[in-house]
């Protein structure tokens, strides 16, 4: 998501694949300031991967880590706009219910409620 919530990149991944395994191409894709990730992207690697590109990583990390890591509580509060962008193109019900039975064509639906959502 750019800075104003609006979708840079979208990929589509297996419902059992955790989101990190995405986290290096992600990251290739779009320069970056700031990195704002979920607890499901707290990881060494990802996190050495974006301070090496210059970035900050606003990650909060996961309870269970043995040396907790700070990050910006108050930028991670702009996460809420990516969960916003979410929550609105899962109103259509193809994309939440996942109706469609190939990835192309649940990911071409996907592009075209995202793009009703911008248009909104």
């Amino acid at each position: 998501m750019s800075g104003l919530g609006l979708p840079v990149e979208l990929t589509l991944t297996a419902g059992q694949a955790a989101d990190v395994t995405q986290a290096a191409a992600l990251l290739e894709c779009q320069p970056a300031k700031v990195v704002i990730a979920d607890k499901g992207y707290d990881s060494d690697a990802v996190v050495e991967r974006i301070e090496a590109s210059g970035a900050e990583a606003v990650i909060p990390p996961r309870s269970n880590r043995k040396r907790q890591r700070p990050y910006d509580k108050e930028r991670y509060k702009d996460r809420n706009l990516a969960e916003r962008f979410w929550s609105k193109v899962k109103q259509y019900r193809r994309v939440a219910t996942r109706d469609d039975k190939t990835d192309r064509n649940f990911m071409a639906f996907v592009f075209l409620a995202s793009i009703m959502v911008l248009l909104q």
